[in-house]
């Protein structure tokens, strides 16, 4: 394994992210008009289809922290990418709405294996004082993945299965980078760690707050996500390579995710849940409203993009905060909650469209995220740091050292005398 500084892993996990949230499982709503003409695909059936992977990424995430405990960071994070290409292989080849929707349900695995199995690779690498920074940047990389997948709609219309056939060889070369690079380890405990709070400990108040606000949001983004491109192209007119520009300035907005999550976690995280919970749902009302207007739906995508890397990067942040010595739990449970909404979201946005239509399906759901913005003083906010860090991050490096001398064949210069002292590594 090559050694990987802090910065250096933060934008190598941004890679990988890029690959499994933004190609395998963003990237699809881009592609829905080619498919669904292709395919004929009505509205509902697309939005029984987009919610597939969000309900595997919900089952994958449900198991992730156990694999990546057991299996290890880096083999956790090969198999997330083997189901990444296995998933983005099949659409590339799909001929119908079942196979279809295998893909798109092997590369939801995909997504919710990854984060966990980078977040037990981050316990190794990083200080935990960086955790929270690390992540966010990490984060972040679902835009590049997006902004990736942006030239194949504006130079390949159409070609919508040679798309996918190159993510799948990108998807590849991300399995072997992270075998590469990403250490065995499964889970390092220095001697002088502070074992977790047990379960009845936990903060469940702010939790279930954490869990109802990423619910919503994931409720809300699910319209955009999977229907935006189809509604420029059904309800604007415009053509469907223009769904790249639209694609393009959500990933580029939402770089900026990485930057306001960081600040709004470290000042006032409720008032930031409100302006960007507010920020995503005036992009919908936008886009319904001048679906035809190429120059205000692009502004809506930067809106959109901006508010929903924020909001996702808050939710993970706050979750790893919520959990300390839970590290491979912390990003899970925001994450599912989003999930799990975008999941409920999108054939219900679908059957909107079928019985109201586009414009009036987006704007009720602008509308829900308004409301919900208003009780944002109910987010949980900003909690304290534990004294102890600085000694738990001189533990966990000289805990991980050891296991890196294991790894390499070394001998050890001091003979290890306290079995507890001994992080636990998959060979």
């Amino acid at each position: 394994m090559k050694s990987l500084s802090s910065t250096g892993f933060a934008l190598f996990g941004a890679a990988l992210v890029a690959i499994s949230y933004g190609l395998a499982r963003f990237a699809f709503g881009l592609f829905v008009p080619p498919i669904r003409a292709e395919l004929e695909l009505t509205p509902y059936v697309i939005g029984i289809i987009g919610a597939l992977p969000l309900l595997s990424f919900l089952l994958a995430t449900v198991v992730a922290p156990f694999i990546a405990d057991h299996l290890g960071a880096r083999n956790a994070a090969v198999l997330s990418g083997a189901f990444g290409v296995g998933g983005l292989a099949l659409i590339s080849q799909a001929s119908d709405a079942l196979s279809l929707g295998v893909g798109v349900f092997a590369c939801g695995i995909c997504t919710g294996l990854m984060m966990p199995a980078l977040t037990a690779a981050m316990q190794a690498l990083v200080k935990r004082s960086m955790h929270g920074r690390v992540s966010s940047v990490m984060n972040a990389g679902t835009s590049i993945g997006v902004v990736v997948a942006v030239p194949t709609v504006l130079f390949l219309a159409g070609a919508w299965r040679l798309a996918y056939v190159s993510f799948a060889v990108l998807a590849g070369i991300g399995v072997i980078a992270a075998w590469l690079f990403l250490p065995s380890v499964s889970r390092i405990t220095p001697a002088n760690a502070a074992p977790p709070p047990p379960v009845s400990e936990l903060p469940w108040s702010r939790l279930v707050r954490l869990s109802l606000f990423a619910f919503v949001m994931g409720f809300v983004s699910s319209a955009y996500w999977i229907f935006a491109p189809d509604l420029v192209v059904t309800l604007g007119g415009l053509p469907s390579g223009a769904t790249g520009w639209l694609w393009l300035a959500v990933g580029i907005a939402g770089l900026g995710g990485a930057v306001v999550a960081d600040l709004a976690d470290r000042n006032n995280p409720p008032i930031t849940q409100a302006l960007m919970l507010m920020m995503l749902s005036a992009s919908l009302a936008l886009l319904a409203a001048s679906p035809g207007q190429s120059v205000l739906a692009a502004f809506s995508a930067l809106v959109f993009g901006l508010a929903y890397m924020s909001l996702t990067g808050l939710y993970l942040m706050t979750g790893i905060r919520l959990l300390p010595g839970r590290l491979s739990m912390g990003p899970v449970l925001p994450f599912m909650a989003v999930s799990l909404g975008q999941a409920t979201g999108s054939p219900v946005v679908g059957g909107l469209v079928n019985a109201f239509g586009y414009a009036d399906a987006f704007a009720m759901f602008a509308a829900l995220g308004i409301l919900v913005a208003i009780l944002s003083p109910l987010y949980p906010g900003h909690i304290a740091h534990g004294a102890e860090e600085d000694e738990e991050d001189a533990g966990l490096q000289a805990a991980y050292d050891h296991q890196l001398q294991n790894e390499e064949g070394e001998p050890l210069e001091e003979p290890v005398e306290n079995d507890a002292e001994k992080p636990t590594v998959n060979p």
